[in-house]
């Protein structure tokens, strides 16, 4: 236990770790001076010190140039929302027609269950998972109110069946084969907010599509975090943002995803002049032709200020690329729970699945003996730098992120948490 907790351990796992330098480029905040241990990119990630070039690029040019700055130059602002199209398919896993950044994760995902759910009377019903977001439920609950359902009877909640709230395989698939014959549509998250806890998509996907249902995801919490295969999932849709592990700030644009088979589709969606056709857009015609594709979503023309810092963030993925994001993750979050189990067990209880393949960066910990302590911890450790997250009624989310976090960042964790439990 001893050799865990030291800070000669934490260096020598630091000093061999190949994504090491890409700390450097970003901007950490200070806690007396010092960098803090930042563990919230599950919240809202660090500032990429590459954001501001881009920022300023657009900012200069439309000091400059004005209104040509859509035509002109590098980075125009016309097809500004395709510079991002390509390594934003490579970080999900699809095709690049099969995504677009635009909007809010919330706004896509009304976009998206405006396309595909479509209810009937013998199949109305919205499958979601019990304690999920609220956005994400008012969401749902508001879409089948708008289509004349009550969400009493046609918003099933699939209530998690292990310990510490966590869900089976097995229970999602009994909710489905339960409901299959009366089932619209599944929305259901990548990663699990609360706990932590990642899910197997492709096999979701294929439950329900053996139902007959649509089936479409929530990512805010596993993009940039777990490496996402969406194009090989068969999902029909998913949404996500970029303000946490893709670390793109805060209110940043969204991203969403449409499998390729529905590129052309006669569904009905929402539409406005940005998901029209480019070869006739600028005719102003009054008959919509939707782009094929991801892109045929859009409604206007993109943020140019809010893609820029996308750009930083996406150039840092294609570098570091998923798989060596995913082995450090693995590494950091093993260490973390290696710490709590050495030494921290009186104090501290994992709620975040043990096998790795059902979590990403993020271990949701419980302090044993109530909200009181937990509350009296989280704020010890803030006013020590080391800045976790509260959700409540009892948890604190400790997400060690791979492109900015260390070894070390997570043993100071752990020794503050001895610190505070020491002095209590």
């Amino acid at each position: 236990m001893t050799e865990i907790f030291s800070d000669a351990y934490a260096a020598s796992r630091d000093a061999f770790d190949p994504l090491g330098d890409f700390r450097g480029e970003f901007h950490l905040p200070l806690h007396d001076g010092k960098p803090q241990a930042y563990f919230v990119g599950n919240s809202l990630g660090l500032q990429p010190k590459g954001a501001r070039a881009h920022v300023e690029e657009v900012l200069d040019k439309w000091a400059t140039q004005a209104v040509e700055g859509h035509f002109t130059g590098q980075a125009q602002w016309m097809p500004y929302h395709e510079l991002v199209r390509d390594p934003l398919a490579r970080v999900v896993g699809a095709q690049p027609r099969e995504v677009v950044a635009m909007n809010s994760l919330t706004a896509n995902l009304h976009l998206m269950l405006v396309t595909f759910y479509r209810p009937t009377r013998e199949r109305p019903v919205l499958l979601m998972e019990a304690g999920a977001f609220p956005s994400d439920r008012y969401a749902l609950e508001s879409q089948l109110r708008f289509h004349g359902f009550d969400p009493a009877e046609a918003l099933v909640e699939v209530v998690p069946d292990e310990a510490d709230g966590t869900f089976s395989m097995a229970a999602i698939e009994r909710a489905i084969a339960e409901h299959g014959s009366r089932l619209a549509c599944i929305v259901w998250p990548g990663v699990q907010y609360r706990t932590g806890q990642a899910f197997d998509l492709e096999e979701i996907a294929r439950l329900g599509h053996a139902a007959g249902a649509i089936v479409g995801f929530d990512l805010a919490h596993a993009v940039g975090n777990l490496p996402l295969q969406l194009h090989d999932s068969g999902a029909d849709f998913a949404v996500w943002c970029h303000y946490k592990y893709m670390n793109s700030g805060p209110g940043a644009v969204a991203g969403c995803f449409v499998h390729e088979r529905h590129a052309r589709t006669n569904r009905p969606r929402f539409a406005g002049w940005w998901g029209n056709d480019p070869g006739v857009r600028f005719r102003m015609g009054p008959e919509f032709n939707p782009t094929p594709g991801a892109d045929g979503w859009q409604l206007s023309n993109p943020p140019i200020l809010g893609l820029a810092p996308l750009r930083a963030s996406l150039d840092q993925y294609d570098r570091a690329t998923m798989p060596a994001l995913r082995t450090k993750s693995e590494s950091l979050t093993g260490y973390l729970e290696q710490l709590i189990d050495a030494g921290l067990r009186d104090v501290l209880q994992v709620v975040t699945p043990r096998e790795a393949a059902r979590r990403g960066c993020q271990l949701s910990i419980r302090v044993i003996g109530g909200r009181e302590r937990g509350r009296d911890l989280f704020e010890f450790l803030a006013s020590r730098g080391v800045l976790g997250d509260w959700r409540e009624p009892d948890v604190i989310r400790i997400s060690p992120v791979p492109l900015y976090n260390t070894h070390a960042d997570v043993l100071r964790f752990a020794n503050t948490v001895r610190e505070w439990r020491d002095d209590r």
